[in-house]
């Protein structure tokens, strides 16, 4: 999955903060600087039209990211930061809270900028910067995105723009109806994609070079690996930098089983023995193919259970809308193909299904999806368990596994219920 769509799928379906236990570490130039953190919205220099925002969307309390981030986004002096956090942890709504905070209403000129990778990404932040600017009426926002046209000429009075990089330098430098010598903040999100994707990274840095010397860049990233790196560097000077460490998929607090069956027919009756034999509360269920997670689908329907399917045939808007229902519980299992092995996370799944093995193309074990569909049952601290119903030819498949990882893979009798009943 093109990360980008990943990117928007997290956005879509995280309409409240990760919790997460992963360490803040900063980075920075100056340590005569003081650092300030936060443990309340109420303590940031906001007006309380966005505070009333802040509590709209959800948000109690500022996240891990946030309690570093914004005192230091909407401190005087500005200062120029990066900060690299995963989805779902307040970032958008984060630097979305700076720009209103910098906007001026009653100047009616474009004052802030923010870039992101893709259409749907752009329209997504927009999204965030009506809710928590909803009370803030007086500060508007227009789109530099394909589609939104505008005529040569046209007075921008808007005070935030969100853009894409290539419709940004058209406003910029085509059409010049976009002056950037009066951008106050700059904002760079998804930057991780936006230098794995050729051309957005030049478009960026063109625009960046445009911007006055005194203008505040935030810049923000899913990763902060070496490209990330280089590309800060080499537009935003003397910058402050906030991780928060990726959360690692491990194996350890996951317990893992599997079942051997002579066929599809005999691994869906282990299926229905396993969810009839002791209460689950979210299940995914991962297939290796479109054609057997539709057969799947199908069984498991006409035998009046509720649930919902994930393909790479959905356009993103629909997946994520199919995991928003499973989120809220509408549907309690989830069948996917490996679209979703990776980036999605949903704190309720405690069980995950392999109905087969993940395989490369010469049919040996894919480690890494493995590791990434089994990784659904164990996020955020949570213990896990994950069951693979495989067919004898593969048996070989789950001791390589279990000898890649260093771990063991439990055998289960799939019509042994009494067994099945005791891992409750």
């Amino acid at each position: 999955v093109p990360l980008a769509e990943l990117s928007l799928m997290n956005k879509l379906i995280h309409t409240s903060l990760v919790e997460s236990q992963q360490h803040v570490e900063i980075l920075q130039r100056d340590p005569r600087s003081p650092l300030f953190s936060i443990k309340t919205f109420e303590e940031l220099p906001l007006k309380k039209e966005l505070l009333q925002g802040v509590y709209m969307m959800g948000f109690n309390r500022p996240s891990k990211i946030q309690e570093q981030a914004l005192p230091l986004m909407l401190a005087y002096p500005p200062q120029n930061l990066i900060a690299q956090s995963q989805s779902g942890t307040g970032k958008t709504a984060a630097f979305v809270l700076a720009m209103l905070s910098r906007a001026s209403a009653s100047e009616k000129y474009p004052q802030c900028l923010c870039l992101a990778p893709t259409y749907e990404l752009a329209l997504q932040i927009g999204q965030v910067v009506r809710t928590i600017g909803k009370f803030c009426t007086d500060i508007k926002v227009n789109y530099a995105v394909r589609g939104n046209r505008v005529l040569k000429g046209t007075v921008l009075e808007e005070q935030i723009i969100i853009g894409t990089p290539g419709t940004t330098l058209d406003w910029c430098f085509k059409q010049r109806i976009l002056d950037l010598t009066k951008i106050s903040l700059f904002v760079l999100d998804e930057a991780d994609i936006m230098i794995d994707t050729q051309g957005l990274s030049c478009q960026s840095i063109r625009i960046h070079r445009a911007l006055p010397k005194s203008c505040q860049v935030l810049l923000f990233s899913a990763t902060y690996k070496e490209p990330v790196r280089a590309f800060a560097e080499r537009i935003i000077p003397d910058p402050i930098v906030i991780k928060l460490r990726e959360e690692e998929l491990t194996l350890s607090n996951i317990r893992q089983y599997f079942m051997v069956c002579q066929s599809s027919d005999e691994q869906y009756r282990a299926l229905c023995n396993l969810y009839g034999s002791f209460t689950i509360g979210q299940v995914m269920i991962f297939c290796q193919t479109r054609r057997l997670a539709d057969w799947l689908s199908g069984k498991m329907s006409r035998d009046g259970h509720q649930v919902a399917i994930l393909t790479a045939e959905l356009t993103v808007v629909q997946r994520a809308s199919v995991i928003q229902r499973f989120r809220e519980g509408k549907e309690k299992v989830l069948i996917a193909t490996n679209v979703c092995a990776r980036g999605i996370d949903v704190q309720q799944v405690t069980t995950v299904v392999n109905f087969g093995l993940p395989m490369d193309q010469d049919g040996e074990p894919d480690f890494e999806t493995y590791l990434h569909r089994i990784g659904r049952a164990g996020r955020f601290g949570h213990r896990g368990i994950a069951f693979s119903v495989v067919e004898r030819e593969t048996v070989e498949l789950v001791h390589k596994i279990e000898e890649y990882f260093q771990t063991t893979i439990k055998q289960l009798d799939p019509y042994d219920m009494d067994e099945l009943e005791k891992l409750a």
